[in-house]
Formats: structure tokens, sequence, C-alpha cells
């Protein structure tokens, strides 16, 4: 296939789909809007707990990268 044959089909599959009958559709599916007076307490202890848990667990593993460097490299 020549160059500007696939640019043509690049292009095509980059731009914006157009629907059928040139209205808007509406969504299949509805979202409902969460009330702003109180938090979700389970997401949020959901959330830090996993950040937590990430973060103890990324320095374990440094901290065990870093004695299995000194290691081969006979620092220790």
């Amino acid at each position: 296939m020549a160059l500007p044959t696939l640019l043509h089909l690049f292009s095509k599959l980059l731009s914006p789909t157009i629907l059928p009958g040139g209205s808007s559709a509406r969504s299949k599916f509805y979202v409902q809007e969460l009330p702003q007076d109180r938090l979700d307490w389970l997401k949020v202890g959901l959330t830090l707990g996993t950040s937590v848990f990430l973060w103890i667990y990324l320095i374990k593993q440094h901290n065990e990268d870093v004695l299995e460097y000194k290691r081969r490299n006979g620092l220790e």
C-alpha cells in the first residue's frame, strides 16, 4: 500500500465518530450523581489502605533490592 493510502486509513481511524441520524444518542448507562455532602468512607478506606500497602511493599522491595545489589557487588 502506498503511504497516502495508509495515512488516509489512519486518519479515518482517528477522526471523531459521526452518529447516525445526525443527532446525539442518549447513553445506555445512567450515572447517578453521588451526594456531595457526605463521603463514601468505604471508598476512602480502600483507597488509603491500598496506597499504604503499595508504599510499604515498594519500600520493602527496594530494601531487598539494595541488599541484593550490595551482596552481588561485594559491598557488604
